[in-house]
């Protein structure tokens, strides 16, 4: 028998019964199912390990199955609990049996399990609901571990974060500071791509699923440049959901082609625009592209060598579409374009 996943939410559900005389089993599997309480029974001690790895929630034994055998696999069991289980055991004892000597050494045997001891012959009322009070708090203290998994997950997580938070910040920094001629220009350089950067986990907190939409990304990069009453950065495209990893790399990647745009391009003049489209295609695979193309701005020229910034467009967005992007310097304005599956990208499930 293969043990289930300790965190399979169908465990702890059962009761296991091992009572290996008599019709004692086919009784007690009777009576508890009648009280829809799901059973299983152990043969005895050659499967009663691969039993209690089901992960039962109440252990049912008459006081005959407690042969040392038994007692060392239940021990076993027991130390092997994690500390948010203490598994109820049900022990029916015989009346002319030495009640006193036997409750005393199950509590040294099984010192993380909880005791409840009947002595037969006990009313079938009596047993069912002392077993489903068992069971009811086996099922909180599986709650319990439920929740500290999911503190466990969140703080994993929140490690991860903070890891790719820092080094997307050493990144920047790194980046800024190669480019930057002037500590003023260094600062408000650094500035505006750590801002592109929290607006867009802001916006992945808040998000559902923590997915963020390209509009989403779009509208939180290009708003501090936005004047009142005139925009002069569009942005349009169909509803495409993008993964945190992607969103934070497209929102970097704007920043970066709009800062450039502001110093050298099209947004360096009243007149320039700048027109930001993303599409995904019909046919299987899908394909997901986006364009950046400015207009009216200087003319511009084919620089001798790559600045810093469009070495890291480059690289930035062919690790977010899987491959290189077109980065075109017309003389009427620079243009950027990539493409790559939409599944690479895709926030959806």
């Amino acid at each position: 028998m293969t043990a289930p996943d300790p965190d399979d939410l169908s465990a702890l559900d059962h009761v296991l019964v091992l009572a290996p005389y008599r019709k004692d089993a086919t009784f007690l599997g009777r009576l508890l199912e009648e009280h829809d309480i799901r059973v299983e029974i152990s043969t005895g001690i050659d499967d009663l390990a691969d039993r209690l790895a089901t992960l039962p929630g109440v252990l049912v034994a008459t006081h005959e199955a407690l042969t040392p055998h038994v007692l060392e696999a239940v021990a076993s069991h027991v130390r092997s609990q994690p500390a948010w289980s203490e598994i109820p055991i049900v022990v029916l004892l015989d009346r002319a049996s030495p009640n006193i000597r036997v409750r005393a050494e199950l509590s040294r045997i099984w010192p993380r399990a909880r005791h409840l001891f009947y002595q037969r012959p006990v009313t079938p009322v009596e047993l069912v609901s002392g077993v489903q009070s068992a069971l009811l708090a086996r099922l909180r203290q599986r709650d319990v571990r439920d929740h500290i998994a999911r503190e466990v997950e969140l703080r994993r997580e929140l490690n991860h974060r903070v890891k790719n938070i820092l080094a997307s910040v050493t990144s920047i920094f790194a980046m800024t500071h190669r480019g930057a001629t002037s500590l003023e220009e260094f600062a408000e350089d650094f500035r505006g791509r750590l801002g592109a950067l929290a607006n867009v986990h802001s916006a992945v907190f808040h998000a559902v699923g923590e997915n963020v939409t390209v509009q989403e990304v779009a509208d939180l990069t290009f708003g501090p440049y936005r004047l009142t009453g005139e925009d002069r950065i569009s942005s349009s495209g169909p509803a495409v959901m993008l993964h945190r990893e992607a969103g934070t790399t497209l929102a970097l990647c704007l920043h970066e082609l709009t800062t450039n745009a502001i110093k050298y391009g099209a947004l360096s003049k009243p007149e320039g625009r700048v027109r930001f489209e993303w599409r995904v295609s019909d046919e299987e695979p899908r394909e997901f592209s986006i364009s950046w193309c400015e207009r009216d701005g200087p003319a511009v020229e084919d620089p001798a060598h790559a600045g810093y910034g469009t070495r890291y467009l480059r690289a930035a967005l062919t690790g977010m579409f899987g491959q290189k992007p077109v980065i075109a310097f017309h003389p009427e304005g620079l243009r950027c374009e990539a493409r790559g599956p939409l599944s690479r990208v895709n926030g959806n499930p």
